[in-house]
């Protein structure tokens, strides 16, 4: 593959709801360049876009493709992203790296919830962008319905550039209004028919006026004249898809290579190149920079993605937005203060690399084992220090608990988790402290499932999931007292320790020890140890097994022996009176409560606020926006445990939340009881 200079490159990204066909247009973009010669299939799990063996087998796409093709002395870097919401996060990162995007419609179903969700990011991004009507032949095929689902979306006029020639089983080819030519089905250019002459004349006057708009000296001559030349209408179309005052509606159907020439042909005409697109911030030394997508700039290129090989190791994707980045060259990690050797460039079409010697402004590549390098590093000179922000990214929706299922996985276990997190900026995990088990979070249930499956066929890493547990604390909410005697003799010297105390809720600290004793009843060189054995009850909960936090002890009396006392008899007198005054001092357990936002079609209001109920959850406040209804409310976290799930099948998936933690409050009576019983089982079992 050659080298291309920043004006002779497109970075679109096509983004949709899953099963619109985007892999597919992707194969026959692919073959009408040349690329490759012949179309893989889907169901065979021959595409280049889906060649990860759980692409294959679920056959959906799971992650974004890079397909470079390469058409009229033009390079499109074209961004194959998943349509289903668990692999949100892919979509955000391809987006924020592309200058424009193509929303692939079905022809049947038309906007559906991943389209919805994809139209919102590429707003985000101000992404000017097309939509593509697909799959043509499909049995109720309707396209001007598909385009009617679109004007909800957005105050932009849509203006087809494309027409059909019949539709589903009837579906001959299009009428391409931009040089009032039509093709038929296989590519070749037909006559239009009679019966479309008419129609293709109306629409094509509807998108001249729409290029005339987008210049005033196009504006004047249209109206003097009533006509443009093709160029002008290319220029002027080209401005006002720019400044997003019209988005154009095309057609095509990949498997019937209907479209496929004209799409790409708009992609070179009427996307904008890197440096017609907006700019980009970046972090320097003496404040933000704007950076200007030339080879004459700074050195910045910034990291999207980052995956695992398992021949070749990690594979880092990034931008280049300002200079020019060379083969065997050293650049530096602004963000991790390291130094990285580059060695070669790659084009990364699908699972193929392809080697480059220099990489331009604007241009997208791959590079292989970077050794600190992760995703939303900056690459850049050292004397000449740049950080560009990487994209807000949703919180996480959905946790599981993980354990290794042998001994060989235990060793390698964090690794992986960390490993698999590099990769996808929406997949964490942590250590909960409270409940002792490793978290994994994502998005969804089908997105930890694939972390799962791949963590098992890249890092040969075996992992169990279950639900995890609440991390519930313990505390108390009045004083109590106790005093316990440790006294043990068996022969020679024994133990004895004795002590009395008090314990009382604590506002300022999780746990404050004081001593009251007076009178030398207890020497103060067994005070560590009295603490030490509080602080052991503290961790391991006095009523369910829970941490005990914002308790204030005072020990007040006890007694010692001349020659039993010890640290130790100390530690367990320490420990018994704190639990027997913690009995006293009305225990009870705090669950974690989450702030929630949850956005939803208004006709689903009622249905989702009949479900936070039943989850206990408190309303703070109810707003509209763009034409959807939101709730927030502050819910505990055991009631939000599967709630992804549950919420998409209330909405029919166009139901969003996001989730985040607010403070700790009291469990109710009746709920505690049951959550001690099930904890004190369950400890019995494993004794």
């Amino acid at each position: 593959m050659q080298e291309y200079s920043t004006d002779s490159i497109r970075n679109i990204a096509m983004v949709s709801h899953s099963g619109a066909g985007k892999t597919m247009l992707a194969e026959a973009l692919l073959f009408k360049s040349g690329a490759i010669n012949r179309m893989g299939k889907v169901e065979d799990g021959s595409t280049v876009s889906d060649f990860e063996d759980e692409e294959k087998r679920r056959g959906l796409s799971l992650s974004t493709s890079v397909i470079p093709i390469e058409f009229n002395n033009h390079k499109i870097n074209l961004l194959d992203t998943p349509g289903a919401p668990d692999f949100v996060g892919e979509t955000l990162s391809a987006l924020s790296v592309c200058d424009a995007a193509v929303v692939v419609l079905d022809s049947v179903a038309g906007v559906q919830v991943g389209t919805e969700m994809a139209w919102k990011y590429c707003s985000r991004f101000s992404l000017p962008r097309f939509v593509l009507v697909n799959r043509m032949h499909r049995e109720s095929a309707n396209f001007r319905q598909a385009i009617a689902s679109v004007e909800p979306l957005t105050h932009r006029r849509l203006i087809p550039v494309h027409l059909p020639i019949g539709e589903g089983q009837n579906f001959k080819g299009i009428v391409d209004l931009l040089h009032m030519k039509a093709y038929a089905v296989g590519g070749e250019e037909q006559a239009i028919p009679v019966d479309m002459q008419e129609p293709a004349e109306a629409a094509r006057a509807e998108l001249v006026e729409a290029a005339a708009e987008g210049d005033d000296g196009l504006l004047e001559k249209y109206l003097e004249s009533g006509e443009l030349s093709p160029a002008e209408i290319m220029q002027g179309l080209k401005g006002v898809i720019s400044q997003g005052l019209f988005v154009p509606v095309f057609a095509a159907d990949a498997s019937d290579n209907v479209g496929i020439a004209q799409l790409l042909d708009a992609f070179v005409v009427l996307m904008p190149s890197p440096a017609e697109a907006r700019t980009k911030m970046a972090q320097g030394a003496a404040g933000e920079e704007e950076l200007t997508v030339s080879d004459g700039g700074p050195l910045a290129a910034y990291v999207w993605k980052t995956t695992a090989d398992p021949f070749v190791g990690k594979i880092t994707y990034a931008r280049v937005y300002s200079g020019v980045l060379n083969s065997d060259s050293r650049v530096w990690n602004a963000n991790k203060e390291e130094e990285e050797r580059i060695g070669t460039l790659s084009m990364i079409r699908g699972h193929d690399q392809i080697g480059v010697g220099s990489v331009h402004a604007g241009d997208i590549f791959t590079v292989a084992k970077l050794n600190e390098t992760q995703t939303g590093d900056t690459l850049c000179e050292k004397s000449h220090a740049l950080i560009i922000a990487p994209p807000d990214y949703p919180g996480a929706l959905y946790r599981v608990a993980v354990s290794p299922k042998t001994q060989a996985d235990s060793t390698k276990m964090g690794s992986t988790l960390t490993r698999l997190a590099e990769e996808d900026m929406t997949l964490s995990w942590h250590n909960e402290a409270t409940t002792r088990q490793t978290i994994l979070q994502g998005m969804g249930d089908q997105h930890i499932d694939v972390a799962i499956r791949k963590a098992h066929e890249k890092f040969q890493v075996e992992l169990e999931i279950e639900e995890p547990e609440v991390p519930y604390l313990e505390t108390i909410t009045k004083a109590g007292e106790a005093e316990y005697r440790h006294k043990k003799q068996s022969g020679g010297s024994g133990q004895f320790g004795e002590v009395r105390l008090r314990v009382e809720p604590s506002e300022e600290e999780d746990f404050e020890f004081v001593n009251e004793v007076f009178g030398g009843a207890i020497s103060q060189n067994y005070m560590p140890a009295i603490e030490k054995g509080i602080r052991a009850v503290m961790k391991d909960g006095a009523i369910a097994g829970y941490p005990v936090q914002k308790v204030r002890v005072a020990v007040t009396d006890g007694k010692e022996h001349a020659v039993d006392s010890k640290p130790v008899a100390f530690e367990i007198a320490g420990r018994q009176a704190f639990k027997l005054a913690i009995q006293q001092a009305g225990p009870v357990l705090l669950e974690p409560i989450m702030n929630v936002s949850i956005s939803m079609p208004e006709s689903n209001m009622g249905d989702v606020m009949g479900d936070m109920n039943s989850r206990r959850a408190r309303v703070q406040g109810m707003d509209s926006e763009k034409g959807l209804s939101i709730v927030n409310a502050q819910v505990p976290l055991a009631e939000m445990l599967r709630y992804t799930t549950e919420l998409r099948s209330i909405t029919g998936g166009r139901g969003t939340f996001t989730m985040e933690h607010s403070h700790y409050d009291q469990v109710p009576s009746h709920i505690a009881e049951g959550i001690i019983a099930s904890r004190t089982k369950h400890d019995e079992e494993e004794e």
